[in-house]
């Protein structure tokens, strides 16, 4: 019995996290149903409701609250132990889990790690494409990365990139029918590629900088999108203008696929840097892929 109630609130902390019973499932690799009487089985064997649940969202009662509040950091404990005592092997050994955006995966991330896994098989990295400021300690990953300005101080951070200079760019093309912007009030005017925060659901203000000056500049256009690959591909066809990293668009600049307008204007951000929890004993498997990632510069 205690090892049942054990795996069901494993289950029920999911839930309760994600707010959500689809999310929940697809983190945990089992079907919404599964998940759904697993959660039930709980609620019937303490004989206290944990879940509040409405056609459109999933919420914790008091006791589900509690529950959340008092068990899982004991649970969260007693896997930091087990990843010990696992760690006393020959080799780095776990998995570990890492959010990040998509662009920084792919350009960073990954090219870092994966000359690394052939030689440790006992390590397994999971990385979650996200563009939200996501809790990593309630959400149980081991690593997040931001930029340098936004890592909270009771973290542990360590630069991953040089800082990142950012860019306004178009298509060539798009320039033969608009006029070239000099100013923030003439960019309010142009047809404008954005991007929509998944945290707060609003639309990203251009974070500019001009004569010494931060702006926030709201600008608008026909299209909004959710990444960053996706606002690289409207601008490469020719739709708008759009704010990114040099570090995206940099070989598109190169190759005349894309022009920069109003350089004095773009603010340089400070680096990428992965973060983890201070309290938090870096395992073996932590270190390995935190030295991995560093920046080596």
């Amino acid at each position: 019995m205690a090892r049942d109630n054990i795996n069901d609130i494993l289950v029920f902390l999911a839930v309760a996290r994600e707010r959500s019973f689809t999310r929940a499932a697809a983190k945990l690799g089992m079907t919404q149903s599964a998940l759904s009487h697993t959660v039930r089985a709980l609620e019937e064997r303490l004989g206290v409701r944990l879940l509040t649940r409405t056609t459109r969202s999933v919420s914790p009662t008091e006791a589900g609250e509690r529950l959340m509040q008092n068990v899982a950091p004991r649970l969260e404990e007693i896997e930091a132990e087990i990843a010990a005592v696992s760690d006393l092997g020959d080799r780095p050994a776990g998995t570990i889990r890492i959010t990040a955006i998509d662009h920084v995966i792919d350009s960073v991330l990954w090219p870092r790690l994966a000359p690394i896994l052939p030689q440790y098989p006992d390590l397994h990295v999971e990385m979650s494409s996200d563009y939200r400021i996501v809790d990593i300690a309630a959400e149980r990953y081991d690593i997040g990365v931001r930029h340098g300005d936004q890592v909270d101080k009771d973290m542990i951070a360590v630069r991953l990139t040089p800082d990142v200079q950012m860019m306004i760019v178009a298509a060539p093309a798009y320039f033969e029918w608009h006029a070239v912007p000099t100013t923030a009030q003439e960019l309010m005017k142009h047809n404008c590629i954005n991007l929509r925060l998944a945290s707060s659901g609003g639309l990203y203000a251009w974070e500019l900088r001009h004569a010494g000056r931060d702006l926030e500049v709201q600008v608008r256009g026909q299209t909004v999108f959710t990444n960053v690959y996706h606002m690289l591909s409207a601008a490469l066809s020719g739709v708008g203008v759009t704010y990114l990293p040099e570090s995206l668009v940099g070989p598109y600049l190169q190759s005349g696929r894309l022009v920069s307008v109003m350089p004095d204007w773009c603010a340089v951000f400070p680096g990428l840097h992965a973060y983890y929890p201070s309290r938090r004993q870096a395992s073996r498997a932590l270190a390995l892929v935190i030295d991995t990632i560093r920046h080596k510069g």
